[in-house]
């Protein structure tokens, strides 16, 4: 089993050395949704198709597995996630969004790998934190959009993001019943770690 998940971190690392394109972001072909069935095809799109989006989710269902207030968290980071949308939707400016949505992808590896128990208030502030930066970048593709695409594109978000962190939930506790040492969470957080590092090249590199 272990060899299977180095191999599957392995690939993860290389899609996204490799996968400059998917970064991009955009399912509808680069145009914003303007009915309610390209609201919900987007939303529910868009963090599968976006390789630090999607590693992002599945280091939150990773670590939510292992914490006592599991399913708080994963909630609290949906949410924020939605928050982050409407940030975007309404306006708001952050410089450097997706150098952000880098670096928390790298932190939530390191999270991952170094395993240390974290405190309920700085999980939340942690989760929170990141479900604001990876909304907010999500929040680029429905900008403009009316109030009917947009409300599907976040009911989308919501059902893709939740089933996500639920399969990793369920995937994690089942390889920990395996591996009680932790060593698949220090795996696969590597491979997440791995995908952050390579995005954030990918911003650093093309400014130098």
């Amino acid at each position: 089993m272990n060899s299977l998940v180095a191999r599957l971190v392995l690939g993860f690392i290389a899609a996204a050395l490799g996968g400059a394109p998917a970064f991009a972001h955009h399912l509808m072909g680069g145009h914003t949704p303007s009915t309610f069935t390209e609201g919900v095809l987007s939303g529910l799109g868009h963090p599968v198709i976006g390789l630090d989006h999607l590693a992002a989710v599945i280091a939150v269902g990773c670590l939510a597995a292992v914490h006592r207030s599991g399913s708080a968290l994963a909630a609290a980071f949906v949410l924020a996630m939605m928050g982050g949308v409407a940030l975007h939707v309404h306006g708001s400016t952050v410089p450097g969004g997706e150098m952000l949505v880098a670096l928390s992808v790298l932190a939530l590896g390191a999270m991952m790998i170094l395993r240390q128990d974290m405190r309920a208030p700085t999980a939340f502030a942690i989760f929170i934190a990141v479900g604001l930066v990876h909304g907010y970048a999500l929040g680029e593709s429905i900008f403009g959009a009316e109030s009917t695409p947009l409300f599907a594109y976040l009911l989308g978000l919501v059902i893709i993001q939740a089933a996500i962190c639920v399969g990793a939930v369920h995937a994690m506790r089942g390889l920990m019943r395996s591996y009680p040492d932790l060593s698949p969470l220090r795996l696969v957080g590597a491979g997440i770690a791995g995908i952050g590092l390579a995005v954030l090249m990918q911003q650093i590199v093309p400014a130098v």
